[in-house]
């Protein structure tokens, strides 16, 4: 089966920033997956996630998006929509993730399949607990990040 990466992206220091690393965490602590599957906290590492993603078929990335909608408001982006969320540069990260991307493509080796996901930041601050508005998220995007796993034939056992 193809290399699957479940990415979660951002500074956990910054409270809501850190959203895509605080939903690694609790994917990892809930949920059990197959080899083929590799679950990454990418903190703030840019380019440096490029030799993590590399040969991988399938891309999930978790972020904090300011898309300009309300605190808490969930985004889910993929195929063509991808493409256009990196040109609105509204991830926290894009920049980074453009890059190794881009890189990807460059080098004969894209990744055929990539969902965005994540929520509207409510507090970028020094702190390290997500906000009020954004707990919630965490376990809506884990439960949405199982969805889109299942979608690609993946299915992932709840730690008992």
């Amino acid at each position: 089966m193809e290399k699957t990466i479940v990415l979660g992206i951002g500074n956990i220091l910054m409270r809501d920033e850190g959203f895509g690393v605080r939903v690694i965490e609790e994917f990892t602590r809930s949920y059990a997956f197959p080899d083929s599957v590799e679950v990454l906290d990418g903190g703030t590492l840019g380019m440096e996630l490029l030799r993590f993603i590399n040969g991988a078929g399938r891309l999930l990335i978790i972020d904090a998006i300011n898309g300009g909608d309300a605190p808490g408001a969930f985004y889910q982006f993929a195929g063509d929509q991808v493409k256009a969320y990196f040109r609105h540069k509204v991830s926290m990260h894009e920049l980074g993730i453009q890059d190794v991307l881009a890189a990807l493509e460059l080098l004969g080796q894209p990744v055929e399949e990539i969902v965005v996901m994540g929520v509207q930041p409510a507090v970028i601050d020094i702190g390290l607990e997500l906000s009020d508005t954004v707990l919630p998220a965490v376990t809506t995007t884990v439960e949405a990040a199982l969805d889109v796993l299942r979608t690609w034939g993946i299915n992932c056992l709840p730690h008992t």
